[in-house]
C-alpha cells in the first residue's frame, strides 16, 4: 500500500492540493476536517448511486462508509459523492420509463464531470440498479483512472405457499388479475410478501446481470456481486474494494487495462450462460465505446451463438441471485466456462491478477442444481439469442432461455401498436389473437425517446396464458424479467425509417431463433415503396428538457445507443491531466 510522502506529480488531484497557488483549494479540505497527511494523499472518489427511490439503492450509502475505511487502511483519502439512479421497477409501464436508459448516461457524464471538476485519482463506484451498474462502469472506462466496481447486492426473494417469489410474480399477477383468474385480496398479499428486503430484483434480471458482468469484465473484486443487499458481510467486500483500489493506484493499473475485447468476450459468455437480459446486449457495446472499443450487438450476439446456457436461473429457471452466490456465484460459472476453453485467462482484473490466476484459486465445482457442468448444460446454446433479416437489418434480440427448442420458431400475421400504451390496452382487454405478432414501435432510443421496457405489457401475457401463443416485437426493450417470445432492440427503429415502421396490420412476420432471423414476407421492392411513402417520424410530447436533448443525441442500439462520439475520438485521457 502507498505510504509515507505521495509523489502526486502525475497524479490529477495534484491540481487541487499541491503548491502555493492551491492553498485556497486546501483551505476548503481544512474546513471538512481534513488533516494535512489526507490532503497529500491520493484522492478517490466514492461515487455511489443512493436514493429513496427502491429497495434496489436504499443499502448503498452504508456499504459507501466500508469501501471508505478500506482506502483509508490503504493510506488514501475517500471522497464520498452520489449521482442519479432511475429505477425501473418504479419507472416500469408508464411514462417515467422514457428516463431509464437516458438515466444511465446521465450517471456516465455525472460521475465524469465530478472527478473532473474535483480531480480525483481513483475510483470506486457502487450501484444497485438496471441502469446505474453499466453507467457507472462507462464512467470508469471513459476517465481510464483506476477503478474498482461494487454491486449493492441483490434483494431477498419473497416466500409464498413454500416458493420463492420475486418482483416478477407480481407483475404477472397483475396480469393474472386482469385475466380474472386472481381475485383483490390475493394480488394484495402477493405484493405485500414479494419484496422483503433491501437490493436490487432477485432473478437474472439486468440488475443481476450485470453485476455478473462487472466480475467477468474484471472491475469487481470476485464473488463480490453475490451477497444479497441486507448481508452485513457485504461490508467485507466494501473494504477490500476500497484496499484494492489503492493497490491499483500503486500498480498505475487502470480501467482501461481491465476493460479490453477480451475481458468484453468473458462477460458476454457469462450472460449467455446465465440466461441474462438481453439488455447486456446494449451495455456491453456502450461500455466498449468508452474505451474505443468495437463491439457491436452483432458481436456480442455471436459469442452468445456459441455459448452454452448452463446457470438454471429466473425468469427463464428456477433460481434467484441468492441461490447463485450460495452455490458459488460467478467465480465458479466462470471455473466452467473456462473447462470449455471459453474464457480468455490473461484478462487483468481489479485484484491486480489475471482472470486465469483468480480461477486457479476457486476451489468449489458446480452443484449441478444451480450450476450445471457446462459439459452437461441445459441447452447447447445461450440463453440470448440475436436476429437478423429483412426486418432487422441492424439486428435485434431475444431471450430464449426456458423456451423449448420447438418454441423457437414462430411466424405470424402483424398487429401493430404506436406505442407501448396502445398495446398494453390491447393486451389488457384481449384485443389481439392467438398465433399474431404483436409490434410496438416508435419505443427506440430516438422515438420514445428513451427506449423504454416493456414488462408490463409482457407479464400480462404470460399473466393470461398466452406467452406461447404470441409473439412481440419492439424497437424498445425489455426488462431482464421478460419471458416468453418478445423481441427487442430491432433496428434500425421506426423513427430513423427502419422497416419496422413500414409495417402493416396482417404482414406474416417469422421470427426463427434457431437460424437467428426475424424477417417479414415483403419484397425488398415493397419495403422501398413503403419507405418512399413514409411519413417520417411520429412526433413526440418532448419538445424540450433532458428527453428532448437525449433524443437529439442518441445512436442506434446496435452500437450501445451512446450520446457520445467514445474512446476512439478522444484528444486526452482524463487520467493524465
Amino acid at each position: 500500500m502507498l505510504k509515507g510522502k505521495v509523489d502526486k506529480s502525475k497524479l490529477p488531484s495534484r491540481h487541487v492540493t499541491e503548491g502555493p497557488a492551491r492553498a485556497p483549494h486546501r483551505s476548503y479540505f481544512y474546513a471538512m476536517g481534513l488533516s494535512d497527511e489526507e490532503i497529500h494523499q491520493p484522492f478517490v472518489g466514492v461515487a455511489t448511486c443512493w436514493n429513496e427511490a427502491a429497495p434496489c439503492n436504499i443499502a448503498l450509502s452504508r456499504q459507501a462508509q466500508s469501501v471508505k475505511m478500506g482506502v483509508k487502511h490503504a493510506n488514501g483519502t475517500p471522497r464520498e459523492f452520489t449521482t442519479i439512479t432511475v429505477t425501473d421497477g418504479i419507472a416500469m409501464g408508464h411514462e417515467g420509463m422514457r428516463s431509464s436508459l437516458a438515466s444511465r448516461d446521465a450517471i456516465a457524464d455525472t460521475v465524469e464531470l465530478t472527478m473532473r471538476g474535483h480531480c480525483y485519482d481513483a475510483i470506486v463506484g457502487l450501484a444497485g440498479c438496471d441502469k446505474s451498474l453499466p453507467g457507472m462502469m462507462m464512467a470508469m472506462v471513459r476517465l481510464n483512472v483506476p477503478s474498482v466496481f461494487i454491486y449493492g447486492g441483490s434483494i431477498l426473494p419473497g416466500r409464498l405457499e413454500g416458493r420463492d417469489i420475486t418482483v416478477q410474480d407480481v407483475f404477472e399477477a397483475v396480469g393474472q388479475h386482469q385475466a380474472g383468474n386472481l381475485s383483490d385480496e390475493a394480488l394484495a398479499v402477493i405484493e405485500r410478501v414479494a419484496c422483503p428486503s433491501a437490493g436490487a430484483c432477485g432473478g437474472q434480471f439486468t440488475a443481476n446481470t450485470m453485476a455478473c458482468v462487472s466480475e467477468a469484465i474484471g472491475l469487481a473484486l470476485p464473488n463480490s456481486s453475490g451477497a444479497p443487499a441486507p448481508y452485513e458481510s457485504r461490508d467485507q467486500y466494501g473494504v477490500a474494494s476500497g484496499e484494492a483500489v489503492m493497490a491499483l493506484l500503486e500498480k498505475g493499473i487502470r480501467a482501461r487495462d481491465v476493460v479490453t475485447r477480451k475481458s468484453l468476450e468473458n462477460a458476454a459468455r457469462v450472460v449467455a450462460c446465465t440466461g441474462g437480459s438481453t439488455n447486456a446486449g446494449l451495455h456491453l457495446p456502450a461500455i466498449a465505446h468508452e474505451a474505443g472499443i468495437e463491439f457491436d450487438l452483432f458481436d456480442v450476439c455471436d459469442i452468445f451463438h456459441d455459448t452454452p446456457y448452463f446457470v438454471d436461473m429466473k425468469p427463464g429457471g428456477q433460481f434467484v441471485a441468492k441461490d447463485l452466490y450460495e452455490a458459488g456465484g460467478v467465480p465458479v460459472v466462470m471455473k466452467e466456462l473456462r473447462k470449455i476453453g471459453l474464457v480468455h485467462e490473461d484478462c487483468m482484473t481489479a485484484t491486480g491478477r489475471t482472470m486465469g490466476e483468480e480461477l486457479d484459486l476457486i476451489e468449489r465445482e458446480a452443484d449441478g442444481r444451480v450450476i450445471y457442468p457446462a459439459a452437461k448444460p441445459i441447452t447447447e446454446t445461450g440463453g440470448v439469442v440475436g436476429l437478423k433479416g429483412n426486418l432487422a437489418p441492424d439486428g435485434a434480440i431475444v431471450k430464449v432461455a426456458g423456451i423449448a427448442p420447438e418454441n423457437q420458431v414462430f411466424t405470424g400475421p402483424a398487429r401493430v401498436f404506436e406505442c407501448e400504451e396502445d398495446a398494453f390496452e390491447a393486451v389488457k382487454n384481449r384485443a389481439y389473437e392467438e398465433g399474431e405478432v404483436i409490434v410496438i414501435r416508435n419505443e427506440g432510443p430516438k422515438g420514445g425517446p428513451g427506449m423504454r421496457e416493456m414488462l408490463a405489457t409482457t407479464s400480462a401475457l404470460s399473466g393470461q396464458g398466452m406467452g406461447k401463443k404470441v409473439a412481440l416485437i419492439t424497437d424498445g426493450r425489455f426488462s431482464g424479467a421478460t419471458r416468453g417470445f418478445c423481441v427487442g432492440h430491432v433496428g434500425p427503429e421506426a423513427a430513423v425509417g427502419g422497416p419496422i415502421g413500414l409495417l402493416k396490420d396482417g404482414d406474416m412476420i417469422t421470427i426463427d431463433a434457431i437460424k437467428g432471423e426475424l424477417s417479414v414476407a415483403l419484397s425488398d421492392a415493397e419495403l422501398e415503396a413503403r419507405k418512399a411513402d413514409w411519413k417520417g417520424p411520429r412526433d413526440t410530447i418532448y419538445a424540450t428538457g433532458a428527453l428532448w436533448k437525449y433524443a437529439q443525441l442518441v445512436g442506434d442500439a446496435r452500437y450501445g445507443a451512446v450520446t457520445h462520439p467514445g474512446g476512439s475520438a478522444e484528444k486526452h485521457v482524463y487520467a493524465d491531466i
